[in-house]
């Protein structure tokens, strides 16, 4: 068995004959012309010598048994081989007397057939033009895996940066800053703040933003898949492994490779990954050969990395290497500018996508959602704007609108509270604002003067049998 040093794919070939004479031959025939040539006595180890190595053509004989004339056993691995391997081009040797046999092997999936005795030119032509035809094959199936991660990158839900806050304006500052450049980028902050959208945007401002950029959801992965999923793996490699597949570092080879949340990198694979991000290249599972890549790494945690360290979880040396520019994106909390920027950016979103125009929101829900102390970010106040546009029915969202739970107001005077309390506090709030008339601060709260006065009798703001007067006011 040979390997070549040129990088160009010649194509791998495996003979099975029972003839010693026959794969002693051919070993020394294929071998200067092939990149592999391996030789087996007969069917015994076809299947497994198969699931070990990819191959792109099979030299098959069609009747291994002592005596045996009838073709039937070739037969049966040529139908196995092909509905097992599909990519591989298989090529029957026979008799000079087995034409039929030869034409019948054709009918099941054989790319051509070999006479013995042949002639060396003959069969050489013959098994280069099966194994390229093999290697277009597998060119084929990888552009097709390429195009089916490309559409499923660029059909998710474009996302934009909404916000006018300064801390906001610092983190794009330094975005356009890094943009250019090839440098690993290590974007940390709290769930939900927009961690790949900072991400996207340095890919989208970079020199690569034509290739692709591949996401990684290193917290969605197994301990066991990722090692597959980012490195690759060869066929047989383990159970289930039909074919070659690329792992994530060669897809985005001359892109952006996003690794979302890194630290759930298993410790046993962060010298693994050291080693692929300092020598460019990348060894897939069940292989010993390292496959070059270039990409420009941009990683991303809600966990500091520097504690892990300390706790022996996360390799300093790797951390040193993805940490070349970190930014930090601030919570939703300490930028409460873009709270009102978001809220309507979300609303007209969503307004239009559910056919809800218009939708506003009160001027009180709004003073909430300024004051809430958001733990999801971006993203849980998305999620609240979506809701209450599809559980609205009035046209003005309200606090109740977004409030079903308690909801955790932080740095203000007011406590956390039960829904009933959240709400008598709130009555009370808009009465004293509007110096007793009811109407006013139903209005203001978004709600009927009606149901302000039902939800003041039930908290006992005012008495049961308290006489409405006409003015709605309580003076």
């Amino acid at each position: 068995m040979r390997e070549t040093e040129n990088n160009m794919s010649k194509g791998n070939i495996l003979v099975a004959d029972d003839s010693k004479n026959v794969l002693v031959a051919l070993d020394m025939l294929l071998s200067p012309e092939f990149d592999n040539v391996t030789c087996i006595s007969g069917p015994k180890t076809l299947a497994s010598e198969l699931q070990q190595r990819s191959y792109n053509v099979v030299l098959l004989d069609m009747n291994f048994k002592p005596g045996a004339n009838t073709g039937n056993e070739g037969l049966y691995w040529l139908k196995r081989i092909k509905r097992e391997h599909p990519g591989i081009s298989v090529v029957p040797i026979t008799a000079y007397g087995d034409v039929e046999l030869a034409v019948r092997a054709l009918k099941e999936g054989a790319t051509d057939f070999v006479l013995k005795p042949w002639d060396n030119n003959k069969l050489l032509a013959t098994v280069r033009s099966a194994a390229q035809l093999s290697i277009s094959k597998n060119e084929v199936n990888n552009l097709r895996n390429r195009e089916r991660e490309l559409k499923s990158n660029f059909n998710r839900e474009e996302k934009e940066i909404v916000g006018k806050s300064p801390e906001l304006a610092n983190v794009l500052k330094l975005v356009d800053k890094v943009a250019g450049t090839d440098t690993n980028v290590l974007v940390t902050g709290e769930n939900g703040t927009g961690k790949e959208l900072i991400a996207r945007r340095i890919h989208s401002l970079s020199p690569r933003r034509q290739e692709l950029m591949v996401t990684v959801d290193m917290g969605a992965l197994s301990e066991t898949l990722f090692e597959s999923e980012l490195f690759g793996h060869v066929k047989g490699a383990f159970t289930d492994a039909r074919d070659d597949r690329r792992g994530k570092f060669e897809l985005a080879s001359g892109g952006t490779l996003f690794l979302d949340e890194i630290s759930n990198l298993p410790l046993n694979l962060q010298s693994k990954m050291l080693a692929s991000l300092q020598n460019r290249e990348v060894t897939r599972v069940g292989s010993n050969t390292p496959v070059p890549v270039d990409i420009r790494l941009i990683s991303a945690t809600n966990r500091d990395l520097n504690a892990m360290v300390k706790e022996g979880l996360f390799r300093e040396d790797l951390l040193y290497r993805i940490n070349t520019i970190r930014i930090e994106i601030p919570p939703l909390r300490n930028r409460k500018k873009d709270i009102p920027v978001l809220a309507d950016y979300f609303l007209e979103k969503y307004s239009a996508k559910y056919s809800k125009s218009p939708v506003e929101i009160t001027e009180e829900a709004m003073g909430w959602l300024i004051e809430y102390r958001w733990p999801g970010n971006v993203r849980e106040l998305q999620q609240a704007v979506e809701r209450a546009v599809i559980l609205n029915d009035t046209g003005r969202l309200t606090i109740s609108d977004f409030f079903h739970g308690t909801p955790e107001l932080g740095d203000t005077d007011m406590e956390i509270m039960r829904l009933d309390e959240m709400e008598e506090k709130m009555i009370r709030m808009a009465i004293e604002k509007n110096a007793g008339n009811i109407k006013a601060a139903a209005e203001q709260l978004g709600i009927t003067r009606q149901t302000i006065y039902n939800k003041m009798k039930k908290s006992g703001i005012i008495s049961p049998d308290t006489k409405r007067e006409n003015s709605g006011d309580m003076r």
